[in-house]
């Protein structure tokens, strides 16, 4: 019997987000291999009768190699199991998808890529963040803090972190770590205003998510959230959580029929007028 491997995503967290299809396959799997964060509420979906592989790396360690994960993968599916490699998010998105695809082809194993709600997506509707705005942002660029070990990766990091900026997308920045006056000072050498404002989002779409709000300039102050969690970086941010949002960052009128391009000019001196924020740390539901 031939077996076949799923890289399927779980999605950022709320099981409720989980697709249809990764459901079905969850529930008619032989062996799952699965990240540390996904959620318990999803791994309680997986039969009693599947082998289950906790294959994450986390915070900078690492249970198990990369390399042994797609032997382990390999080994299973050789014995003719159906198997679920299952990632939080969307397995394509820094999920480390692309090294198991090169090794199943190596392999002559077939599979099949299950997308999922990648976090950014998830934690931005749970905040009520819209990630483009007509009048905002145009664009949206997801980005990792982390990269793989290189020779000048610190100085390419921020070349290209420059264009990321010129473009006025929103970035989403995901891995972020603790350090996040490191992120603060990449951020402003690529050339973002310190006014610009952020919000880091902690668990995003479980009952523990928190975020918090800030400016480039004082994102080094923020508090040491849980892991994971995402960095949102651009003007649409001032849209978040609207009550609060229109208390603290006094947004201006976006509505339809205004049809008009406002400059980052207007926002940097709506900031300038409103009150300074400290740590904004809440509970999201």
């Amino acid at each position: 019997m031939k077996g076949k491997v799923y890289l399927v995503g779980a999605g950022p967290g709320d099981p409720e987000l989980l697709t249809l299809k990764a459901l079905r396959l969850l529930r008619s799997a032989e062996a799952v291999l699965h990240d540390d964060l996904v959620a318990p509420e999803i791994l309680k979906l997986i039969p009693s009768t599947a082998q289950i592989h906790n294959v994450g790396k986390r915070c900078g360690k690492k249970k198990i190699l990369q390399g042994e994960i797609n032997c382990l993968m390999v080994a299973l599916v050789a014995s003719g199991l159906r198997v679920v490699r299952l990632k939080g998010g969307d397995p394509l998105i820094f999920g480390r998808a692309g090294e198991e695809i090169e090794s199943l082809r190596r392999n002559n194993i077939s599979f099949e890529i299950v997308p999922g709600v990648t976090s950014a997506l998830g934690a931005a509707a749970a905040v009520q963040i819209p990630l483009t705005h007509r009048r905002a942002s145009a664009a949206l660029v997801l980005l990792t803090a982390h990269r793989a070990p290189g020779k000048d990766a610190s100085e390419k990091d921020t070349s290209d972190w420059s264009k990321f900026v010129a473009s006025g997308a929103t970035l989403v920045i995901y891995m972020p770590g603790q350090n996040y006056s490191d992120i603060a000072r990449r951020l402003t050498a690529a050339g973002l205003a310190g006014e610009t404002p952020c919000a880091v989002i902690s668990r995003a779409t479980t009952k523990f998510q928190r975020t918090h709000r800030t400016t480039v300039l004082d994102l080094h102050r923020a508090p040491q959230l849980a892991s994971p969690t995402l960095l949102v970086v651009g003007e649409v941010v001032r849209l978040a959580d609207p009550a609060a949002v229109v208390e603290e960052f006094g947004v201006p009128d976006l509505s339809p029929g205004k049809d008009r391009v406002l400059p980052a000019a207007l926002f940097s001196t709506i900031l300038s007028q409103a009150p300074h924020l400290g740590a904004d740390e809440e509970p999201m539901a």
